[in-house]
């Protein structure tokens, strides 16, 4: 879950909703509408104990259409977009080091690094990515300790005069940054039992995950002034320097650059895996498929289309793309979680049924909208993925069976 967005929105936030306390109260009602999809979705995960993620669950209770359609959205929205958001963000934090530099073009030489990397070994690519998948809960507990005591706070308690639109923007800025609370379910069939352990993982993981995104945004927008992280990229980067100097800004700076350069050696390494399995099963071509080694093909391809969205788009329109499009798909497992506890009844137990995944859906359905009247063309390009992927789906049923 912790990744690029808590380290890169709350400044657009507060650009937003002209108040820190409502950013704080948006990272709470965020944090919320996360944790009842994680107990929805853990009531999905102890009826159907299997990997996939939405790719199953969609398949299973809704139609096979649907879970095509969310896995042809995790490709290009899980993994290619929020690709090009990281490498997006990394040129901004490095952008002090070498201010000549472009921050699209710092970020585009690192996704062609880790292409580089992973497409030419497993294992020196993975030993990468292990030294560091801890580093952003590390730098979160890092700047925690050392702010909070010299955080004084610089606002009156007061919220701003917002349009509730703009909260539900913000709204869907902030899932980008929760996205990830669903990620457990995605290795469901690996867990040791999965009745136990994969509901309590989404539960628990969701609310420690919160709980840190809130203290690092107290520090982020209470304790630096307003005008100098208000409509800003890199407010870690400005929360270190207010408090400690630039000694501080340039550790600080580095770490999240390091952390935001994992990141996207994680989406390089994961997501053309996905899409190789697609193509393995049929629903992409099959020249993307795993042959033998790392999924090269499947990584230029990923490579080539982050690219061109980090090229071709602001940050912020990635940001709302990504939680808008991402957002329809997990409330469509919920509805399919409802639909098969309507046919199953009381043999498929939901934690706060029905208040639990009603909330959860309107929470996104009201999101949605909100972002439909504020940014309607990201919203229209997140609609245009979808029917895209219907569009192939039905490419797909209609080519003839192969005769064995």
């Amino acid at each position: 879950m912790i990744g690029t967005g808590v380290f890169t929105t709350s400044g657009f936030l507060l650009a937003d909703l002209k108040s820190p306390w409502a950013v704080l109260l948006v990272w709470v009602v965020g944090g919320v509408i996360a944790t009842l999809g994680a107990v929805s979705y853990g009531a999905l995960a102890r009826r159907l104990p299997e990997s996939g993620g939405e790719y199953l669950f969609l398949s299973r209770t809704l139609h096979p259409a649907a879970g095509y359609v969310a896995g042809w959205i995790s490709f290009l929205v899980g993994f290619a977009a929020p690709l090009a958001a990281s490498a997006f963000a990394f040129g901004e934090y490095t952008r002090a080091w070498w201010p000549a530099a472009e921050p699209r073009l710092t970020g585009s030489a690192l996704v062609v690094l880790f292409t580089a990397l992973h497409a030419g070994h497993v294992g020196r690519g993975a030993l990468v990515q292990n030294l560091g998948v801890a580093l952003n809960a590390l730098v979160i507990l890092a700047l925690l300790l050392l702010a909070v005591p010299r955080v004084e706070v610089m606002v009156p308690v007061q919220m701003g005069n917002a349009p509730l639109a703009n909260f539900g923007v913000s709204l869907m800025w902030v899932s980008y940054s929760y996205a990830g609370w669903n990620a457990a379910v995605y290795v469901g069939g690996e867990v040791r039992d999965p009745d136990r352990n994969l509901p309590r993982s989404l539960l628990l993981g969701t609310l420690v995950v919160t709980a840190l995104y809130l203290g690092l945004n107290a520090v982020f927008v209470l304790g630096v002034p307003a005008e100098a992280v208000s409509g800003k990229l890199d407010v870690g980067r400005i929360a270190a320097q207010s408090l400690g100097g630039a000694a501080w800004a340039n550790a600080v700076g580095g770490l999240i650059a390091f952390a935001l350069a994992m990141s996207v050696s994680s989406f390089v390494m994961a997501g053309p895996r996905v899409c190789a399995q697609m193509a393995a099963d049929g629903y992409l071509p099959k020249w993307l498929a795993l042959r033998s080694g790392p999924p090269r093909a499947a990584i230029m391809a990923q490579t080539a289309l982050a690219l061109v969205m980090l090229w071709s788009a602001t940050f912020q329109a990635l940001l709302t793309y990504i939680g808008f499009t991402l957002g329809l798909t997990t409330a469509a497992a919920v509805v399919g979680l409802m639909r098969l506890r309507c046919r199953e009844g009381g043999a498929l137990p939901v934690p706060g049924w029905p208040w639990v995944p009603t909330a959860f859906v309107l929470a996104v359905l009201f999101t949605t909208v909100m972002t439909i009247v504020q940014r309607p063309m990201e919203s229209l390009a997140g609609l245009g993925t979808v029917a895209a992927g219907f569009a192939a789906w039905w490419r797909q049923r209609q080519k003839p069976a192969v005769k064995s």
